[in-house]
């Protein structure tokens, strides 16, 4: 993924920024190129909605913090609270300057997808990011797994290990993310669903309401069971918030589609 980061940026300084051929005068067409190529600070559209779902899921580690936890050497909860810390710096750092360099390489024609706008298929570093990406995916994948497996055997009380019911769950969750591959049409469609309900859950409501449960008869922790509520209500707000917006675009995207 750094080196992903590193090729936006090289492309930002390689590929000039030009806009598809419009039916217009010289000077039109001049003036609506400029207006094209200038990045923009604030952008309020359709899809702006998907922001704070995508950032959301974009920080979802739960999955990975137990299986880190334990490879630690002298484990603790300061050594781990160092790992995250350091962590999320570094994913902040790498998606911040990937959104940024990818905008401005691209500006309004940017996409969900960054990698789809580089359409040259001659273009090996190019091509070597895409592997790279899928690599990095296959990697993560079995992560994932684990964890949803186990959560999913101890929903059933299905705790002792059985061969084939492991084979049997992997190859149904591999074919019905397959099909929702296949299915969907954009990334951002998953971001949004994922960032407003499992990514939201996840962040603000499960740990803040699980830690008010847990405090309710401690009446020491008054400023943090405060904090934990306000916490809470930031989840709650977000759903509110985003669940219909994203509900909204989706209707008026198909009525939009319908259209034409």
């Amino acid at each position: 993924m750094v080196f992903f980061l590193i090729v936006v940026i090289y492309k930002k300084f390689q590929i000039r920024c030009d806009v598809p051929e419009l039916n217009l005068t010289n000077s039109a067409a001049n003036s609506t190129n400029a207006d094209m190529c200038m990045p923009k600070y604030v952008t309020f559209n359709s899809k702006t909605v998907y922001a704070l779902p995508t950032i959301a899921f974009a920080f979802v580690c739960h999955p990975s913090v137990l299986p880190i936890y334990s490879e630690l050497k002298d484990r603790s909860q300061k050594k781990m609270q160092m790992v995250s810390n350091i962590s999320f710096f570094a994913m902040f750092v790498m998606y911040f300057l990937t959104a940024i360099f990818g905008y401005l390489t691209f500006y309004e024609r940017v996409e969900s997808n960054l990698l789809h706008k580089y359409h040259s298929k001659n273009d090996i570093l190019i091509l070597t990011v895409r592997l790279a990406v899928i690599v990095a995916v296959i990697l993560t994948v079995p992560v994932l797994f684990f964890t949803v497996r186990s959560s999913l055997f101890e929903l059933a009380k299905k705790t002792k290990f059985n061969l084939c019911r492991h084979i049997s769950v992997t190859v149904i969750l591999l074919v019905i993310i397959n099909l929702l591959v296949i299915f969907i049409p954009s990334m951002k469609d998953i971001f949004g669903v994922v960032g407003v309900t499992s990514a939201n859950m996840l962040i603000f409501i499960l740990p803040s309401s699980l830690y008010l449960k847990i405090t309710n008869q401690d009446g020491d922790k008054g400023t943090q069971r405060i904090w934990a509520a306000l916490f809470l209500g930031l989840g709650v707000l977000f759903s509110l918030v985003s669940i219909p917006l994203v509900i909204y675009d989706w209707a008026c995207s198909s009525t939009n589609g319908k259209g034409r």
